[in-house]
């Protein structure tokens, strides 16, 4: 029997559509595997709670359980009123999961490529540690493996350290979409890293292309929580003169957009040429509104996200964004790991950039 025939994949609705172009991405270059899909059901009672089936067995088999916490598309009847779905009620469907399958599957990985919590992995004072919270629930649950993308702070993963905890990035994919619609003059692109905490995630990108960096240092006011955190008061930027250069502002996601957007303003006062926007994760929190407005002041030239998350669709219409597709990565990462198979070159996008980059700039 070949490894691949005991690959399963358990596909929650909030990743249906992209969970069956992985599966038929995984057919279409490893071959047909019976019974790929397990099919379930999550029917919700009208008070909110909520239940999984399994429709087959599951019995000895490598089951991958694909969820996007962030799919903010997902409604359900709530005491008669429309109710969309929160990354806690996504979070609780992927431990419903674990149990309907009573601890028959030879192993379970949890594909969440948006990190449940991801944003609260640290805690000071008595605030909650969620993050680290949610991993140790899942260890002890029985599951034998995390699939993430661009964590947030992958140090999290010091909560589980007996768990295997795969951060994945796609920036390889973000790149080559980038380089191919983009008429850049590498010599004259520049890095710029909106905080502190994306400082190690824009040296990447800047090693990578062979760029300088810069960087915006966030001044907060700690005395003030405003939705849950402490507004910035002050953008204050540290580099070299970016006038007349092209830059990519890089981050892991782009919540409300209200910081990135500031960085971007600040940027355009120091007469930068072109300005493109970088972010794993697009969530529009707040709408999409502001970004039109300042896409029509001319505050940046272009978004570049991936599909890793739920994007609207009537959000990807928008001429300045371009989501790119990242399922077709995931599937070779689940085939891989559902076959016993290293990932290490799949971990590692290096070498691909490079040669891309290589081929961009008409090196051998």
């Amino acid at each position: 029997m070949e490894k691949s025939s005991n690959i399963r994949l358990i596909i929650l609705k909030n990743f249906e559509k992209r969970g069956n172009e992985i599966a038929l991405q995984i057919e279409e270059k490893y071959g047909k595997i019976e019974d790929l899909i397990v099919p379930l059901q999550q029917p919700r009672f009208s008070n909110g709670e909520g239940k999984v089936l399994l429709e087959e067995t599951v019995r000895q088999k490598n089951v991958f359980i694909l969820s996007d916490v962030g799919n903010y598309g997902c409604t359900y009847k709530l005491y008669g009123v429309d109710h969309i779905m929160t990354p806690d009620e996504h979070f609780q469907d992927i431990k419903r999961v674990i149990s309907a399958m009573k601890g028959h599957a030879a192993s379970i990985h949890v594909v969440t490529p948006l990190l449940y919590e991801s944003r609260q992995h640290k805690g000071k004072g008595r605030e909650s540690l969620d993050c680290a919270l949610s991993l140790q629930e899942l260890e002890a649950l029985g599951v034998n493996g995390i699939v993430t993308m661009d964590a947030h702070d992958p140090e999290v993963q010091n909560a589980i350290p007996n768990l295997p905890f795969d951060n994945f990035y796609p920036t390889y994919t973000i790149l080559k979409h980038f380089v191919g619609k983009e008429p850049i003059d590498f010599s004259n692109l520049f890095i710029v890293s909106p905080d502190i905490g994306a400082m190690e995630r824009a040296r990447y990108y800047s090693e990578l292309l062979g760029c300088d960096l810069g960087l915006f240092y966030k001044r907060r006011d700690y005395s003030i929580v405003k939705d849950g955190k402490n507004p910035v008061v002050e953008h204050t930027y540290l580099g070299k003169d970016v006038k007349g250069k092209d830059l990519l502002i890089v981050d892991d996601m782009i919540a409300s957009g209200e910081s990135i957007l500031e960085v971007a303003v600040e940027m355009k006062k120091k007469q930068a040429r072109k300005i493109y926007l970088v972010a794993s994760f697009a969530l529009f929190t707040n709408g999409i509104e502001v970004f039109d407005k300042a896409y029509e002041k001319k505050i940046f030239d272009g978004i570049y996200t991936t599909n890793l998350t739920y994007i609207p669709e009537k959000y990807q219409t928008r001429k300045w964004l371009t989501s790119v597709d990242c399922m077709p990565y995931l599937a070779d990462i689940i085939y891989t790991l559902g076959c016993g198979e290293s990932i290490q070159e799949l971990l590692n996008g290096k070498r691909k950039v490079l040669e891309l980059m290589y081929h961009k700039k008409g090196i051998n």
